[in-house]
């Protein structure tokens, strides 16, 4: 209940600051007639229209008081001290000068918080002055009243302030929070786009080297043909089964976990190398260490290493080219090398350039380096240093 007054005070500032004054307007106007047939001061001069016009001028700033709060108080006070001058005795109407103080503190800095309360506090010893009535007991009463008044507004300033930095906090964490989602969304796609390259570009790759060979060997021998269309339909199925496994993960009603294959890692790498010894590419491999070890994030990475490594040599090393693919584990530090002696190195570099940038990423995102340039002497080398970074429970 109370959260639903406040958020309609909230949309209607006007109505509560005319709520909040009007039991003051009421007492000053209800008062007026007494005031006038009982007069202090000057009161008789002006009548009762007098003294109810200016009360309406004391009062009727008050509308504007949580807007410029500062402004209303000045105008405020410096009627009341204009009123003090003239000679009119204090009406119901200069508790006024309290409210724009409240005002004041509520809403400014603590220094014309300050301000706004001596001004009042002389305006009292004015007053008091003038009634003949400056005792020691009233001035202290009317002055812990002044205080009452103040401190409640700092009070109200200190909340509110505190409110509001609740409020920044909650907008800051929301804003943080679609800040990473949208970090997380980036990565992400990150992710898919280096794999998706890695996919196609590997088995695209033995697929044309693949198709070639059947186009030369389709009259000479056809047994041969037939053993490269077979490989080809066998690399188009697996490379659609990991496009479809990924393309998956960007749907909203993405199928069952059941439906995908694991991600590839070290027990892989051998189906790998012979996948691409059968494309025409000989390939010698060493693993050499334990890494059994691993993480599946760690193996994926130099699975892919090795993949794009052996993709490019096979797309540019030309006729008669030959590969090593080296992993050695040295404790501390996993070195994956792959080297190949043949031609084309300088196209590697600048058609390739994705899939060196997609490896570095790689590795840098397991805090490894990575070096990819042309051999002295002819072809390419790939060495990738990554920490040996063991899953928990491993022995």
């Amino acid at each position: 209940m109370f959260g639903k007054l406040r958020a309609w005070g909230r949309e209607h500032p006007a109505v509560v600051d005319l709520l909040t004054i009007a039991p003051l307007v009421f007492v000053a106007l209800a008062l007026v007639p007494e005031y006038v047939a009982d007069p202090v001061g000057e009161s008789t001069r002006f009548g009762v229209p007098g003294v109810l016009a200016l009360s309406g001028v004391l009062l009727t700033p008050l509308l504007w008081r949580r807007r410029f709060p500062r402004e209303t108080f000045a105008v405020v006070a410096g009627i009341s001290f204009l009123q003090w001058l003239v000679g009119i005795e204090p009406l119901p109407a200069n508790l006024a000068v309290l409210v724009g103080m409240y005002g004041v503190a509520a809403r400014c800095r603590l220094e014309w918080a300050v301000g706004a309360a001596a001004v009042v506090e002389f305006g009292t010893f004015l007053a008091l002055r003038s009634w003949n009535d400056l005792s020691l007991e009233v001035f202290i009463n009317a002055s812990v009243f002044m205080l009452a008044v103040w401190f409640a507004g700092i009070y109200a300033n200190m909340r509110r302030r505190y409110v509001q930095g609740l409020e920044e906090r909650a907008e800051r964490a929301e804003r943080e929070r679609d800040q990473q989602a949208l970090i997380a969304t980036a990565a992400e796609r990150a992710r898919i786009a280096r794999e998706l390259h890695d996919v196609v570009a590997h088995n695209v790759s033995v697929i044309v080297v693949q198709a070639d060979g059947a186009g030369f060997a389709i009259d000479s021998d056809p047994e041969q043909a037939r053993r490269a269309v077979q490989a080809i339909s066998a690399t188009g199925r697996q490379a659609l089964t990991e496009m479809r496994r990924l393309v998956g993960v960007l749907r909203d009603d993405a199928a069952s976990a059941e439906d995908y294959q694991p991600q590839p890692g070290l027990a892989q790498l051998e189906e790998l190398v012979r996948q691409v010894r059968e494309s025409g590419l000989p390939v010698e491999m060493t693993i050499d260490g334990d890494l059994s070890g691993l993480p599946e994030g760690e193996q994926l990475v130099i699975y892919r290493i090795v993949q794009e490594a052996l993709t490019n040599s096979l797309k540019h090393g030309g006729p008669g080219a030959r590969a090593e693919v080296q992993v050695e584990s040295g404790g501390r530090e996993i070195v994956v090398r792959v080297v190949d002696d043949g031609r084309g190195a300088a196209a590697r570099v600048s058609e390739g350039g994705h899939g060196l940038i997609g490896m570095r990423e790689r590795v840098t995102m397991y805090g490894g380096t990575m070096d990819a340039a042309p051999r002295i002497g002819g072809g390419f080398l790939v060495v990738a240093r990554l920490p040996a970074v063991v899953r928990e429970g491993a022995a």
